[in-house]
């Protein structure tokens, strides 16, 4: 598994490796969710899977909106926060019914 957390280009890192790893995590940072316009960017999924045989995910700041979002863009995997109370960041925020919460995400990558 890689994680491309701050890697602008992920094909041109995977192109330089010997062997391609089994998973490509496509990851915007916590400093990043807060950023207006940096969001994770879906086209590196078939620009990656187009050329190597991997599964590809997606983590950072990933809600109900991104998780349609990666899925629908050829994500195989969604990577979920659990996320406090006031905390800034996305996620299932931990005062919500998780179970309910979880099963919403499940509905959505199915």
């Amino acid at each position: 598994m890689i994680d491309m957390l701050g890697v602008d280009d992920p094909l041109k890192v995977l192109m330089q490796l010997k062997k391609p790893p089994n998973v490509v995590v496509l990851h915007r940072g916590r400093d990043e969710e807060g950023t207006r316009g940096k969001v994770i960017k879906y086209r590196h999924v078939n620009r990656v899977r187009s050329k190597f045989s991997v599964l590809v995910s997606a983590a950072g700041g990933v809600d109900l909106k991104e998780a349609r979002s990666a899925i629908f863009n050829g994500a195989n995997i969604v990577v979920v926060n659990l996320v406090r109370p006031g905390d800034p960041w996305e996620g299932i925020r931990t005062d919500s019914d998780v179970g309910a919460m979880a099963r919403q995400f499940l509905a959505t990558i199915e």
